[in-house]
């Protein structure tokens, strides 16, 4: 493992040449670009905070349709910085809920999308990829993506719901 001082150094060499600011001040932007896209075109949706930067891991933001509220569920549209992928996640308002939907989908044998592995240091029940690849050189396309998936994703989750309720 490579001592601090010397991740530092080489942090610092890499901020040297401007590339890395433009990129994360660039995709932070689209995010919230992003977050205000589905704040005005799903008004009945909650989009709750702002958006969680993180710590070059990842970043976030949540919206909460109606169907979910009830359930303490919540979808999180999340950019895996080191990746440099976008994913939507199923999540529970709590670590309480999570534990109890992760529990419910496992048991029930559904695979339209995989639990994550295991709860510990896990911030999602599913995680799923929307964009392996994203182009931010079309922007206009990459939303249309991502809205998309991210709709197909809540209406996925809302059908099985259904059927554990």
């Amino acid at each position: 493992m490579d001592a601090l001082q010397e991740c530092v150094i080489e942090y610092k060499n890499q901020l040297e040449k401007g590339k890395i600011q433009k990129a994360y001040k660039g995709i932070l932007e689209y995010l919230m670009a992003l977050r205000t896209h589905f704040e005005k075109s799903y008004p009945d949706w909650l989009v709750p905070g702002g958006l969680y930067t993180g710590y070059m891991d990842m970043s976030y933001f949540s919206i909460i349709p109606p169907s979910m509220k009830e359930k303490k569920l919540k979808i999180a549209v999340v950019f895996i910085h080191e990746a440099c992928r976008f994913e939507v996640w199923l999540a529970g308002v709590n670590k309480g809920v999570q534990a109890d939907y992760w529990q419910k989908i496992k048991k029930s044998g559904w695979n339209e999308y995989q639990t994550v592995a295991t709860l510990q240091g896990a911030d999602a029940i599913i995680e799923h990829v929307l964009a392996a690849s994203p182009d931010f050189d079309n922007l206009e396309g990459l939303t249309k993506l991502l809205q998309d998936g991210t709709i197909r994703f809540i209406e996925k989750i809302e059908k099985f719901l259904l059927t554990i309720e």
